[in-house]
């Protein structure tokens, strides 16, 4: 009887285990490839969060002050009077520096002061005045958008209005502006519309070029000039 307690009692045991064995969920195989696929999807997420913090440490001040230089092709005026044409263009060189309050990371307006300075060229003339020097002084003011955003640069459009003065015969030992064909002194309007492009130094330094169109109207006529500044530029303060 004792020997049939035991092996009814082992029995037993032994289906119990075999039962339960058979409830325990078999680890499934990892699918092939998902490893590798997260591991890319991981790459990319820190990708996408760097590029997010370059982008807001870059981008997200309030204000930029840009100190500059370039130049700009200018007519200086109409031509003597009787001649047979207007006076040539000529290369003016340029300081200028503007401000720019921004309102998101794309918009901002802008206030840019300049002044060009150049040697107009006459010609052989009865006044014996044939390079006087002559300087315009403009102060505009405009919105600027950006349409191209990236960590290491940016691409600007950007349309400026305001006054200008023009000084051409301060060099002119007294003689009038009909007599050499020069413009008048006196103030005009000034339109520009650029093209900046930002190469970022650090997260608050870059340098900017910005080719540009600019018209002017002196001397109740229309000049239309073309030319490029390019200077510094500082952020400060964070939004």
């Amino acid at each position: 009887m004792l020997v049939f307690f035991a092996v009814t009692t082992t029995l037993g045991m032994s289906a119990q285990t075999s039962s339960s064995s058979e409830g325990v969920p078999q680890a499934t195989a990892s699918q092939p490839g998902s490893g590798a696929a997260s591991v890319q999807a991981r790459v990319r997420e820190r990708r996408a969060k760097r590029r997010a913090a370059a982008i807001h440490d870059t981008y997200d001040n309030l204000y930029d002050l840009n100190f500059g230089s370039g130049f700009l092709r200018f007519t200086p005026g109409p031509g003597a009077t009787g001649g047979t044409g207007g006076l040539q263009k000529l290369n003016e060189y340029l300081w200028d520096v503007s401000v720019s309050r921004y309102f998101s990371r794309n918009t901002s307006v802008v206030v840019d002061a300049r002044g060009n300075y150049g040697t107009a060229y006459l010609g052989n003339n009865q006044y014996d005045k044939v390079k006087p020097a002559i300087s315009q002084y403009m102060l505009m003011a405009g919105p600027s958008y950006r349409f191209v955003l990236e960590p290491r640069w940016s691409v600007s459009g950007r349309v400026l209005a305001g006054g200008a003065y023009g000084n051409f015969l301060g060099d002119t030992g007294g003689y009038t502006a009909g007599e050499l064909g020069l413009y008048p002194d006196g103030a005009g309007m000034a339109l520009s519309a650029g093209v900046p492009v930002e190469v970022n130094l650090t997260p608050t330094a870059s340098l900017r070029v910005t080719p540009e169109y600019v018209l002017t109207n002196f001397g109740s006529t229309i000049q239309n000039n073309l030319g490029v500044t390019a200077g510094l530029v500082i952020r400060f303060g964070k939004q």
